[in-house]
């Protein structure tokens, strides 16, 4: 795994405990869900002997839990306490929820709110559809930032050179056979964002799915962040999702920026 950025820039006040610490937790996620100590050594880039002192001590704070059959260890129901102190305590979350809420039960179609995170965006609160749309994205959810639709409203705010550094160090790739990820058509996108005021992808990540989603800027740009709309190419095309849910959206986004610390 990758030294840190804080390592590579010899960051001083840097504890380079804590960090591995998090390195091992980061470590497990959906494709990695129950992992042995030789398996989050190799991830982590840790010896076995440094992996075990962490994953010890996480085990003992109640972070970690081993199957003694397997020898394989993943992560406890305490790790998501994180999650959840942060939810209760961002006043993006809490700020935003009575307008996403609103949106969500007027649209009756799937509202999310995303932040960037290098180049991806994750979920900060999500609420769903009774038409349901059948993906796997919750809150806490990442996904790429170049191929939806709330990572393209969100690279459109950046500015230029800060978009191309994000680029640079994402992996970009195909995930279903209508996938933009070369930057030229990346770049394109973001510029149409930019005229337009908000996003549109269609079957980027999953198929089926139509995506709409405008940034969210707070008064001293320390708060950015997109709210988005999904729904199934199935109901709407392109023009109609434009015209029925677009002035909502924008008007929503516009609303929750004059509320947001700034």
């Amino acid at each position: 795994m990758k030294e840190s950025i804080s390592e590579e820039r010899g960051d001083p006040l840097m504890v380079r405990a804590v960090e591995k610490a998090f390195r091992v937790l980061g470590t497990f996620d959906a494709a990695h869900p129950r992992q042995t100590l030789t398996q989050i050594a190799g991830r982590t880039g840790l010896d076995r002997s440094a992996a075990q002192r962490f994953i010890h001590t996480l085990s003992q704070l109640g972070y970690l839990r081993k199957d003694e059959r397997t020898k394989a260890y993943e992560l406890t129901p305490k790790a998501l306490s994180l999650a959840y102190q942060y939810s209760r305590s961002s006043p993006l979350v809490l700020r935003t929820h009575p307008y996403l809420s609103h949106l969500n039960r007027t649209t009756e179609e799937t509202i999310s709110l995303t932040v960037l995170d290098e180049g991806d965006i994750i979920y900060l609160s999500r609420y769903l559809s009774p038409n349901v749309l059948d993906t796997d994205v919750n809150v806490g959810s990442r996904l790429p930032a170049y191929c939806t639709a709330g990572g393209l409203a969100l690279l459109s705010v950046l500015k230029d050179e800060e978009v191309n550094d994000l680029l640079a160090r994402s992996q970009l790739r195909a995930f279903t056979s209508k996938t933009i990820y070369d930057v030229e058509g990346i770049w394109r996108q973001i510029r149409l964002v930019r005229e337009r005021g908000f996003s549109l992808v269609q079957e980027q990540i999953y198929s089926g799915d139509i995506s709409i989603a405008c940034p969210i800027v707070s008064s001293d740009r320390q708060t950015i962040a997109a709210v988005s709309l999904g729904a199934s190419k199935f109901r709407y095309d392109e023009e109609t999702i434009i015209h029925r849910f677009i002035p909502t959206l924008i008007a929503a986004g516009r609303s929750i920026s004059q509320v947001l610390p700034g």
